[in-house]
């Protein structure tokens, strides 16, 4: 299996297909699989390459504490180098997201492309830092994500049509969860901790020239569609595209609608 030396730590990644390099960011609390549906499709054209976050999948834990989003997107760009990229495009998901534009921004010679999806470049509004911080605690202290408290996380990322049409998705999320290891724990509240206390850069996006996907789920309750709409109005070259029927993991709630439109957008601006 494939892994990059950072700092001393293994971080896992998935490698497929051939052609422009086509870096994939994941969710928090999620895994490379959760880019499946898309991969499948996409690698038929690209190479696509699916990191695993520290503390996520086969990923090592976190290689310090506490950790930031600078960080990661630090130890993103020792991966890219350590697989000697100089060109590609940045698919990110919610925290995949917040990572992929802190390389867009820093690295403009190197990212051709970006997709901002499900998630937020600004800072995380007060309210959702106080609960999401509560919930971190309490996760810390437990040593586990409690099954109550995996009622209350879950909600966070479906759509209520998801709920209803796709009980199965739901429930194998709901069993990742609870199966986190305790070795696993510090490393998910740490990471956790440096998405909701991230520092914006909403404001500097604005500089990026080059082209700019931003998706969002219809129903997204953690990153609603007015936070994509600010991201896209931010910047010069972006476009919005929302997703009916979805909420924060819109790729896999409407698998082949969002795989079409990131097809359509890859083959535009590469």
């Amino acid at each position: 299996m494939p892994y990059a030396d950072i700092k001393g730590r293994k971080l896992f990644y998935e490698e497929h297909g051939e052609g422009f390099p086509v870096l994939f960011g994941h969710s928090y609390l999620w895994d490379a699989g959760m880019w499946e549906p898309q991969v499948e499709e996409l690698s038929k054209t690209y190479r696509c390459i699916v990191p695993e976050l520290w503390g996520h999948g086969r990923s090592d834990t976190l290689p310090e504490t506490p950790y930031s989003i600078e960080a990661l997107a630090g130890d993103h760009t020792a991966f890219v180098n350590a697989l000697g990229l100089d060109r590609f495009a940045v698919v990110g998901l919610s925290v995949g997201g917040m990572w992929g534009a802190h390389l867009a921004l820093e690295h403009p010679g190197k990212v051709k492309a970006l997709v901002l999806m499900d998630t937020f470049t600004g800072p995380e509004p007060e309210e959702n830092r106080s609960r999401y911080f509560g919930m971190l605690d309490m996760v810390g202290q437990a040593g586990a994500i409690p099954a109550s408290l995996v009622d209350s996380i879950t909600p966070l990322f479906f759509s209520p049509e998801t709920f209803d049409k796709r009980p199965g998705l739901v429930n194998r999320f709901r069993e990742g969860l609870l199966s986190i290891t305790p070795d696993r724990i510090p490393s998910i509240v740490a990471l956790g901790r440096a998405i909701f206390s991230r520092r914006s850069i909403l404001e500097r996006s604005g500089s990026l020239d080059i082209p700019v996907l931003v998706v969002v789920g219809s129903d997204d309750r953690s990153r609603p569609p007015h936070e994509a709409r600010a991201m896209a109005e931010a910047m010069q070259n972006a476009r919005l595209e929302i997703v009916p029927g979805a909420g924060h993991v819109c790729n896999l709630e409407q698998p082949g609608v969002v795989t079409g439109i990131l097809k359509a957008f890859l083959e535009e601006a590469l």
